[in-house]
């Protein structure tokens, strides 16, 4: 009875002790755990600051039903005083309790002294995470109003030290620092350890980095499995780049099972993002420069046309770039000497709003007005936008399809997309997806982003076409390679340029997992040329032919020679004349390839990989010449060369013995030959004899048989006076 009585009074110690400490500590119940069991699945998605206010908001509810049980101890408590008050003598067993319970109790309260310190370490990772989340602002704010190389080495020194502390956005940005070498020294091991840690964390950004360093085997071993879980997880966590990454991937068959549905999917989510950022313009301005056509046409203009350049120029304005404001003052100075493609364009400007312009309606419809008067279609697709959606003038259809069609005629992009727009809703005309379709195609030819995507869609759907996954997927495909992530391409271009070839082959395989074709074959030509220190110089190789061939899959006719010159030579596999042949065949055949024509001819001349035949060796030499003329040249001395060789073979092929044996001599020069061969020998014979004598005749004597005569001097004659 006594220890009983001990044991109660210690369970009221123990109940007041933790009234006390769990509201702070914030512990939760069983029931509250099975309760929130849904809420986890959606946190895990937030960012780290996101996480770190639920828990604490998730804190203070717990906290508030531990108050609720902390009152039904206290009613308990009052009952078992009333009892020990009626049994005093009872009171006295509380001496006898033995030193190993006594113990016991005192370890119980050391151990609920301990529970305050989560709770101070709770305290204190909030306030580190708000400073770390002040920090991150300053170095963002540096970032993204300096254009200068050393603020933004600046700004990244207080990113980095906001990722020491924890700050997943931080790390993120400065993993991928780390990775490209951008205004910090590429270090693939430290930015490999920061993605491992944003994987943990749920980071998609980190698990894509990741899939991404598996894929292409940078500081780890290369895995194609791994890749693939990584990719699969980031896009679950919504990134971007993940899906399209995985619908490269199911569209070429990389890893997986070739799936055109599965291709479509990602690629479509993603597009869809890329679309509803998409701007009257058309879009971003992908700049797809290849290494190795460069270098082959280094004359070949490589700048911006007009067009291109006032997208460009407006896209720096979305960014709040200097140029951009300078632009505007350009473009204002010519609108105001009458430019009427000026005028438009300051219409657009207005339209659309900026860091740089202020939105207004108004002066963005008197600029169109002004262009349009001009005849210039900008400005009249720009009134029509004005007219269908109701900015600064009521809504009219009528007007708005009087001015698509004005601007269409003259094949503005713009206005082409707004007329098949109006003709697939049926928008102040009836629905004719023909004509949907016809205008849709127009725009696309233009280059229109938001045409590709309409006709994906339509393609996808089967709307007034024939349904086709495949046509679906490129187009698709298209619209999501114009992306922000696009600018990467001049970002990787720039690198290389400036002689950090390391730095543009990360970038460049980085692009080249999400189907740029353009930056597979880049970052092919790169480890060509083993300008990459950070490639293994026995891996250079066979990780160029991987990338030669995904370009040559999408139709890049020099990675397609280039994959034949890999296996005429050996270069990264082994050498196989065959399948060198099928690939300059393909090239020949699909591309038109002078260069592959002139191989093919002479693996037919000296029968590689196929046999013999100096006749299709010819006729590829003149294939090849009529397709381009810089191999005219090369290609008459093949020929040369090809004559000298049959003549050759034909006369090793014959028999002469046979041929003479064959010539009959008297149906050949009549009965008599025999005596008219002998008449012109004995004429040689004579000729020559009475050609000798009359040399012999001619050669004078030695001079030592003749006397010396001597030589009289000539009389004195009178010299002229010196």
């Amino acid at each position: 009875m006594g220890r009983w009585a001990c044991w109660v009074a210690a369970v009221l110690c123990l109940t007041v002790l933790w009234v006390g400490v769990l509201p702070a500590v914030g512990a939760l119940p069983a029931a509250d755990e099975e309760g929130n069991q849904d809420e986890s699945l959606e946190s895990k998605t937030l960012s780290a600051e996101d996480q770190v206010k639920d828990h604490s908001t998730g804190t203070r509810v717990v906290a508030g039903q531990i108050f609720l049980e902390s009152g039904k101890s206290d009613s308990q408590s009052e009952n078992e005083e009333n009892f020990h008050s009626q049994e005093e003598e009872k009171e006295n067993s509380l001496e006898e309790l033995n030193s190993l319970e006594m113990s016991n109790l005192l370890n119980k309260d050391l151990e609920e002294a301990e529970v305050q310190s989560p709770a101070e370490e709770q305290s204190n990772k909030r306030r580190q995470m708000q400073e770390a989340e002040d920090v991150y602002q300053i170095g963002m704010k540096i970032l993204n109003e300096s254009s200068k190389k050393a603020q933004k080495k600046v700004a990244y020194q207080y990113l980095l030290k906001a990722a020491d502390m924890n700050h997943t956005k931080a790390m993120e940005k400065v993993s991928y620092a780390l990775l490209f070498g951008d205004y910090l020294k590429q270090n693939i091991q430290s930015s490999k350890e920061l993605f491992e840690k944003l994987t943990e964390e749920g980071s998609p950004k980190g698990q894509m980095a990741l899939g991404f360093l598996y894929a292409s085997g940078l500081g780890v071993n290369s895995s194609q499995a791994k890749a693939l879980v990584y990719y699969t997880f980031g896009a679950l966590g919504g990134n971007l780049i993940a899906h399209m990454i995985l619908g490269y991937r199911y569209w070429a068959g990389i890893g997986v099972l070739q799936s055109c549905e599965s291709a479509l999917t990602h690629y479509r989510l993603v597009a869809n993002h890329v679309a509803s950022d998409i701007s009257l313009t058309g879009g971003t301005v992908v700049q797809r420069i290849r290494l190795a056509d460069e270098v082959e046409n280094p004359g070949m203009a490589s700048g911006m046309l007009e067009e291109d350049l006032i997208q460009y120029y407006q896209f720096l304005a979305e960014k709040g770039d200097v140029q951009a404001q300078r632009a505007f003052e350009y473009f204002n100075q010519a609108a105001n000497a009458g430019n009427s493609h000026a005028m438009a364009f300051l219409g657009k400007m207005y339209s659309e709003g900026s860091d740089v312009v202020p939105q207004s309606n108004e002066t963005a419809l008197q600029y169109f007005k002004k262009a349009a008067d001009m005849g210039n279609p900008v400005g009249q697709s720009g009134l029509g936008m004005a007219y269908l959606y109701g900015r600064g003038v009521p809504v009219n259809y009528e007007l708005a399809l009087k001015y698509f069609q004005k601007a269409a005629e003259q094949g503005w992009v713009d206005g082409q997309l707004q007329l098949g727009s109006m003709y697939y809703n049926g928008i102040g005309v009836k629905k004719d997806y023909k004509q949907a379709l016809k205008y849709f195609n127009l725009a696309s030819q233009g280059g229109h982003i938001l045409a590709f995507y309409n006709l994906a869609q339509m393609h996808a759907t089967g709307t007034g076409v024939m349904r086709s996954c495949h046509t679906a997927v490129e187009l698709f495909k298209n619209v999501c390679e114009r992306g922000r992530w696009s600018e990467r391409l001049m970002t990787a271009y720039n690198s290389y340029k400036d002689g950090d070839s390391n730095s543009a082959v990360v970038q460049y395989l980085l692009l080249a997992e999400q189907g740029y074709e353009v930056a597979q074959s880049n970052a092919a030509f790169i480890l060509d040329q083993k300008e990459a220190s950070i490639v293994g110089e026995n891996e250079t190789y066979p990780r160029a032919l991987l990338h030669w061939n995904r370009a040559a899959s999408q139709g890049y006719t020099v990675a397609r020679i280039k994959l034949g010159d890999y296996h005429f030579y050996g270069f990264g596999t082994d050498v196989d004349y065959e399948t060198a042949f099928i690939h300059y065949r393909l090239a020949s055949e699909q591309q038109h390839s002078a260069q592959a024509m002139f191989n093919l001819g002479y693996m037919h001349e000296k029968g590689l990989g196929i046999k013999q035949d100096i006749h299709l060796a010819k006729r590829f030499y003149d294939m090849a010449a009529e397709a381009s003329p810089d191999a005219q040249v090369p290609v008459f001395l093949a020929l040369c060369k090809l004559g000298v060789i049959y003549s050759l073979q034909y006369i090793r092929e014959i028999n002469i013995r046979e041929v003479f044996s064959h010539i009959d001599m008297d149906q050949l020069l009549g009965p008599e030959w025999d005596l008219y061969l002998m008449t012109i020998i004995a004429l040689l014979l004579g000729t020559i004899i009475a050609y000798r004598q009359r040399q012999h005749q001619a050669i004078p004597r030695p001079a030592g048989l003749r006397p010396a005569v001597p030589q009289q001097e000539p009389p004195p004659e009178h010299q002229p006076p010196q």
